[in-house]
């Protein structure tokens, strides 16, 4: 099969389609044939020898496709089921990939909407549960426009939180669409935030990274009641948890997040398609900072 893999560090020019032996399911794992795999800041942060140290590397950790091979005691899909989910081996932006949790793929969506939600999806359900939100809780959520954000955003009104996001201008409109309050980062966010809850917030979700934890532990009442999942080094420096994938996986809710959607209760990510061929411009529009919504790489006839 082809598969997208960097056998160095650097540039996006030291990604690589090559051929890589067909991979088979294990028990409780179904491999599909993938359509579009979604592309996420990890990848260049592997790429650019941030994260893993040994080399070769695959790249890829959600995909939606179709299924073509069933793991031992699989009973709840069949060959040919349209599903999308998490390829923990990291090798998804592939002609083939072995999924380890997946759901199907609501009828609404295709297959790169679907790609699109597996890692924003459980990222926040993830932080959303580390933070203990639930009905009655007021959550402010720091970046809630990006992917990972309006994810959390939905989720936790979903659950009856009532939910303040920051974002700038031009996304106000957006986030109230999800059913956030909006207000504008920057300069001045503590005082617009307690002109929305004077006695400050509940809890408090980091997904931009900005150096802003101070803030937050200040309106949440402590760093206790502050997750981050984008500043490791601020998570150190103030005593708040960094949420990681090591703490445990909150894969669960790829199969409850259908529901959702197809209740209008959860709406996908803008998505910027390419073709698995472009990854490297893929990664250089993704690293510019240079698209709204989500990253796909479309494969096979998913192209």
């Amino acid at each position: 099969m082809k598969a997208a893999r960097f056998s160095r560090f650097g540039r996006p020019e030291v990604l690589e389609i090559v051929e890589l032996p067909d991979p088979h399911p294990g028990p409780g794992q179904v491999r599909i044939a993938v359509r579009a795999a979604g592309v996420n800041a990890s990848d260049w942060k592997k790429r650019q020898g941030q994260m893993d140290p040994e080399l070769p590397q695959t790249l890829g950790y959600e995909a939606a496709g179709v299924v073509d091979e069933l793991g031992a005691g699989v009973d709840d899909v069949r060959i040919g089921d349209r599903v999308f989910g998490a390829s923990e081996d990291g090798a998804a932006q592939a002609e083939l990939a072995v999924l380890s949790y997946y759901a199907p793929i609501p009828p609404s969506l295709d297959f790169a909407g679907a790609a699109a939600l597996p890692a924003a999806v459980e990222t926040a359900t993830r932080a959303l549960d580390q933070l203990g939100v639930g009905a009655g809780t007021t959550l402010l959520v720091s970046g809630a426009s990006g992917g990972i954000g309006s994810a959390a955003v939905q989720l936790a009104a979903v659950r009856g939180a009532r939910v303040i996001g920051t974002a700038g201008v031009a996304n106000h409109d957006y986030l109230r669409s999800l059913g956030a309050e909006p207000v504008a980062y920057g300069d001045g966010l503590r005082e617009r935030v307690r002109a929305l809850a004077p006695d400050g917030v509940d809890r408090a979700l980091d997904v931009a990274g900005s150096g802003i934890l101070p803030e937050l532990i200040g309106l949440a009442g402590g760093a206790e009641n502050v997750v981050t999942i984008a500043d490791f080094v601020g998570a150190r420096e103030h005593g708040v948890r960094f949420s990681r994938g090591e703490d445990g996986r909150a894969f669960h809710a790829i199969a409850g997040v259908g529901v959702l959607i197809e209740s209008g209760q959860f709406s996908i990510p803008t998505v910027q398609t390419f073709p698995l061929a472009d990854i490297a411009e893929a990664h250089r529009v993704g690293e510019a900072g240079r698209v709204s919504g989500k990253l796909v790489l479309l494969v096979g006839s998913g192209e």
